[in-house]
């Protein structure tokens, strides 16, 4: 499963992750995630932030019951030093004839497991927004500009 935090080992756990996915193995992929792990993606989706190991499996083994999605790796960059990678992907959603890519940040503990990730999207941006950014995300917190 890549369990560990050399280079090849953290972009194994990304791939590893991305195939239990599309798997639909609710187990398989909270096995490459962090208990707490949390994933963000952008405003009004999902209900927030999807935020625990077991949360994050269900809604994607769901995705796939539901509409046939997989997804493919299409090109992975890692910070071993700092236990960072992105991952640019293709999702699949079989049953409704969509195709959405994007990127996503991963970071990971010590061990090698994933306990964070951001989603980004390949979309047109949307209206009515003054602010575009991740849902639930603590900017200002983590040091981001945010005036």
């Amino acid at each position: 499963m890549g369990r560990g935090t050399t280079s090849a080992e953290l972009e194994a756990t990304v791939r590893g992750y991305m195939d239990a996915c599309t798997s639909g193995d609710a187990d398989a992929v909270a096995a490459h995630l962090a208990g707490n792990a949390r994933h963000y993606f952008p405003p009004d989706m999902y209900d927030g932030p999807w935020v625990g190991a077991r949360v994050i499996a269900q809604r994607w083994a769901t995705a796939v019951r539901e509409r046939g999605s997989s997804w493919t790796v299409d090109a992975i960059v890692v910070d071993e030093p700092r236990r960072q990678a992105v991952c640019e992907w293709t999702h699949h959603k079989g049953s409704l004839g969509v195709i959405l890519r994007g990127a996503e940040w991963y970071e990971f503990d010590d061990e090698g497991r994933i306990t964070e990730i951001r989603a980004y999207y390949a979309s047109p941006q949307a209206s009515g927004y003054e602010r575009l950014e991740l849902g639930g995300f603590e900017y200002a917190e983590r040091g981001y500009p945010h005036a």
